[in-house]
This record gives C-alpha cells, sequence and structure tokens, in this order.
C-alpha cells in the first residue's frame, strides 16, 4: 500500500515492472526502469547533502529527468519544489529564495539565464544540469553535478526516513499582492487525492493520459500521481499550439486528458473527427462555458466529461458525474471520494439549500498552509465547528474564499470568488454570470467581466472579449445581448473587443488581475 509519493512508482513497479510509466517524444521508461532511477538519484541527492524535509527545486520543461527528480527528491526525504517553466529569472530566484531551496534540478541553458540570481540564494548549495554542463558560467559557491554523475553515484546512504505527514511538496501560486504563495503539501495530501481522483474517473492500468498542463500546477500533477497510483501511462507534451494536443492523442491512443477552461475554449473550435480512443477528458481552474460545453460533447459524444472544481490548498474538492450533465450542466457536482465539503456563513453555521455561502472543504485533501506565512495561513485555514461530540481537538479546513450554493439534492453550483465579485449599484454580481451570456452569442472566443472604481456606481462593470475564429465582432452587438438577457444593473458599462488572446497565468488560466490593471487604467481613461 502506497502511504508516500514516491510509493506510487514503487507499488506499480512491484506489480508491472514491464508496463510503460512514461513516454516523452521518442523516450520512453517502464516501471521497472523508473523506480530505479528514482533509488539511485535519491541515492546521490542524499550524499550531495540533501537532509530530510530540505527542499529540491526543479527548473526544466517536462521531460523525463522533470519527473525522476521530482519523486527521487521524496525518496531521498526531501520536498520537491515544481518551477513553472515560463517563469522568468526574477520570478525562480523568488520562489528559490523564499523556501529555503538547497538543490535545483535545471538544464544548461536555464542555468545561464539565471546565473546572476542564484547568486542571491544563499541556501542553494547543489545544481544538477541535466544535459551538457560544459562552457556554463562562474558559480563559485555553487556545487554543480551532472545528472549521468548523480545517476552513477557510489555507495547506499540509508534514506532519511519520513511519514505520511510529513512534507513532500510546496507547490507556488499566484498571490493577490503579486508574489506567489508556497502552499505545502504532505505525502497524505498527495496520495490521498491520487487516490480520490483515480477512483472517480475510473482510471485503470491501461489508460493512456496526456499531460499538457504544467507539473508546478497541482492539476498539472494529478495527471502524474494519478497514472502512477493505477500503473497507467502519462505522456508529457508540452504543445505549441492546440491542434497539437489533438495530434498526440491521435498517435498515442490517449484516453484521459486535463484542461483549463481556455484550452478548452480553443480546442472545442478544431477537429476532432479522428479521434477515437478519448475515454474521458476533465475540467477545472474555473467554469467551462456552456458553449464550450456542448460543442465538446457533439464533437466527442463517446467521450465522458467531467467538470469539477479544486483548490491548490485542498486540491481537488467536487465533481460531477458525466451522467448529471444534461440535468445540471451548470453544476461544480459534489465532494470528491474521502472528502466533505460544507457551506457555511460567516459565522461558522451551514447554510440552507439554496443560500449562498462560502465553500470550506475537510478532510485528508486539506494541505499544511502557506509556507513561511503565519498570517495568510490563518485567513485560509480556520476551525470549524465540530459534528462529532466529545472531541477536544479542534479541526481545521480550507475556507476557499469561494461564493457557491448547494440544491436540496446536495449539488454545488459556483457563484464566484469572493475577491473577484462585483459589487455595483448596491448588488453583489458573479462575473461568470455576464461572460455565460457572451459565450452564449457563439461570436466570441474568450470573454472577462471585471469591476473597476466608480464614483457613483460603486464599481462599473467592464468586459473584455476576443473573436471566436477571426470572424467580425463589435461591442453593440455583444451589448445587445446582455440586454436580452441580464437586469440593467448588470449590463457592462464598457465592452472592449481585441483581436489577440488574452493575457494567461503561468497555469494556463486568464490572467484576471493583469486585465483589472489594464482595464482599469483604460477606463479612466475613457471616463474622461
Amino acid at each position: 500500500m502506497a502511504y508516500l509519493v514516491h510509493d506510487l512508482i514503487f507499488q506499480s513497479a512491484n506489480n508491472t515492472p514491464d508496463a510503460e510509466a512514461l513516454s516523452y517524444q521518442e523516450q520512453k521508461k517502464t516501471y521497472g526502469a523508473l523506480a530505479c532511477e528514482i533509488e539511485q538519484l535519491a541515492t546521490g541527492l542524499i550524499s550531495s547533502g540533501l537532509s530530510r524535509n530540505e527542499r529540491l527545486a526543479v527548473y526544466l520543461e517536462k521531460r523525463l529527468e522533470t519527473v525522476s527528480a521530482l519523486f527521487a527528491a521524496n525518496a531521498a526525504g526531501g520536498v520537491f519544489v515544481p518551477i513553472n517553466p515560463l517563469l522568468k529569472p526574477e520570478q525562480v530566484g523568488y520562489i528559490l529564495a523564499d523556501c529555503n531551496v538547497r538543490v535545483l534540478v535545471t538544464s544548461a541553458e536555464r542555468f545561464k539565464l539565471l546565473s546572476d540570481i542564484l547568486q542571491s540564494c544563499h541556501d542553494l548549495h547543489t545544481v544538477i544540469i541535466v544535459d551538457n554542463k560544459t562552457d556554463l558560467p562562474q558559480a563559485s559557491k555553487l556545487n554543480i553535478i551532472a545528472w549521468t554523475d548523480l545517476l552513477s553515484t557510489q555507495g547506499s546512504p540509508q534514506p532519511n526516513r519520513v511519514i505520511d505527514g510529513d512534507m513532500a511538496a510546496i507547490l507556488y501560486t499566484s498571490g493577490s499582492t503579486g508574489k506567489p504563495k508556497g502552499v505545502v503539501l504532505s505525502h497524505r495530501n498527495i496520495v490521498a487525492g491520487a487516490k480520490s481522483v483515480a477512483k472517480y474517473l475510473n482510471n485503470q492500468h491501461s489508460d493512456r493520459i496526456l499531460s499538457v498542463l504544467p507539473l508546478s500546477f497541482d492539476y498539472g500533477m494529478s495527471q502524474l500521481t494519478t497514472a502512477f497510483y493505477v500503473g497507467a501511462t502519462s505522456i508529457l507534451m508540452n504543445y505549441l499550439l492546440p491542434k497539437d494536443i489533438i495530434r498526440n492523442i491521435e498517435k498515442e491512443n490517449i484516453s484521459g486528458l486535463a484542461a483549463v477552461p481556455p484550452l478548452w475554449i480553443q480546442l472545442a473550435q478544431l477537429n476532432w473527427g479522428n479521434v477515437k480512443t478519448l475515454r474521458y477528458i476533465t475540467n477545472s481552474g474555473g467554469a467551462m462555458p456552456r458553449t464550450t460545453l456542448d460543442q465538446l460533447r457533439k464533437a466527442l459524444p463517446q467521450t465522458q466529461i467531467f467538470l469539477m472544481y479544486g483548490l491548490t490548498e485542498a486540491f481537488r474538492s467536487t465533481f460531477l458525474p458525466p451522467e448529471q450533465i444534461d440535468r445540471r450542466p451548470d453544476s461544480i457536482g459534489r465532494a470528491i471520494p474521502n472528502a466533505e465539503i460544507l457551506i457555511l456563513r460567516e459565522d461558522g453555521t451551514h447554510c440552507a439549500p439554496d443560500e449562498p455561502g462560502e465553500l470550506v472543504h475537510r478532510g485528508a485533501l486539506v494541505s499544511m498552509g502557506y509556507w513561511n506565512d503565519i498570517e495568510k495561513t490563518a485567513a485560509c485555514f480556520k476551525p470549524i465547528i465540530a459534528r462529532q461530540n466529545g472531541l477536544t481537538i479542534p479541526e481545521l479546513a480550507v475556507w476557499s474564499g469561494d461564493t457557491v450554493r448547494m440544491d436540496e439534492d446536495g449539488f454545488i453550483y459556483f457563484i464566484g470568488r469572493r475577491d473577484e465579485m462585483i459589487k455595483t449599484s448596491g448588488y453583489r454580481v458573479s462575473p461568470t454570470e455576464i461572460e455565460e451570456i457572451i459565450y452564449a452569442t457563439d461570436k466570441v472566443g474568450e470573454a472577462v467581466a471585471v469591476g473597476v472604481p466608480h464614483p457613483v456606481l460603486g464599481q462599473a462593470i467592464l468586459v473584455i472579449a476576443t473573436p471566436r475564429n477571426h470572424e467580425e465582432l463589435d461591442a453593440e452587438s455583444l451589448l445587445a445581448a446582455c440586454k436580452q438577457h441580464l437586469p440593467a444593473y448588470m449590463l457592462p458599462a464598457h465592452i472592449d473587443i481585441r483581436n489577440t488572446s488574452l493575457p494567461r497565468s503561468p497555469n494556463g488560466k486568464i490572467d484576471r488581475k493583469k486585465l483589472f490593471l489594464e482595464v482599469q487604467y483604460q477606463f479612466a481613461e475613457h471616463s474622461t
């Protein structure tokens, strides 16, 4: 039985050592080979001075070495920190310094980009280069090791012993102040998440799961852990264009695919005619527009679609069974296995059916808090009123900051993020509700509604939209559609049509914060 993260691989290696675990381009690796490599790397990491609970960061694109390094860190008793390969040196430097990274795994090219930044990362003592380490810039205080040398480390030092309650990973997520927050996950969190997701997706060892999301994103990491838990194959992909994903699905006989709404919007507009093997697809990281959902269901009539909701602080909270989509297409579903989802008022009491409240998650997936940030941890991880009489130790749950409602059948509906809700004319307005009307016109590729300061309304509603498939799109037609379906207080004060894709966060989501800053300035100029 798997208790620790690396046990997911070792367990499958014991059961099916010759089964394919990883595929990247033309490279393949079996579970037996992957387990052996991780054990050897762990030996090398311990010999290089990685101690229990110390952090190892990986700054690489998706490739075989990326996966091996992450899981080897755990096998050595350390903590892995996957860094999104899209981040710039200053952002990488912040993460390395913030969680006191001791070992960095990267490529020669990326090391050259980081060379100046690394001088200020005072806790870093070792850099492992996965390719050619010749002609590297001087780094006097750092021990530079080649990947091949690490694999050939002599001796077999005892691994640092850890238990499932110890740290396994730190995942950095965007913060409201601009600086990312490090969410600390235990071995128990990650293993419980893999078991839960694999159960409701009915993952089998025969599955071939395409990994297109960043491994620094908990949703992306889940593609690995669920595959490893059941002994399935994970196919790594660094895509350039959405059509490359469909091409890879056909080539690799993919059975499972996960993506976020902006990517699904693009994929839904492509030709899926030759895709025959896709058993399921999943969506998280935001609501999938109804028009996109309808397009995908039409293009993939034999494919199960799982609509999900999650947050890094508790990984995954809810899923909607595919058979419920016709009846409840706007629902984020019910609690995943081994989690309880509560809808609570500000005083901690339970909301009545259909009463808006905050989504609160309790159970084995509740993470360990934010790295080195007592204030933010206390705001998000708070006690809940015990339902089990006699207990004297308070239980901490994750208070999501998201407003939802639960119907009488126990299905949950997302209303909006507390920090994204628009307050206008005395009303609280969900951006999602406006965006759905915009998407329903079938003329829009992407749309975002935001609220900006207004001297009379409190906040004015602005919509930023892009045309679908380079079609003609004008603000007047979108405003007319809004007038047909929305009350006056929910109508946009301004609609900005853009002919380029909206900005993305490193995880592929639309960057609402960046858009807000842009349109706030533009609207101020427009109003004057």
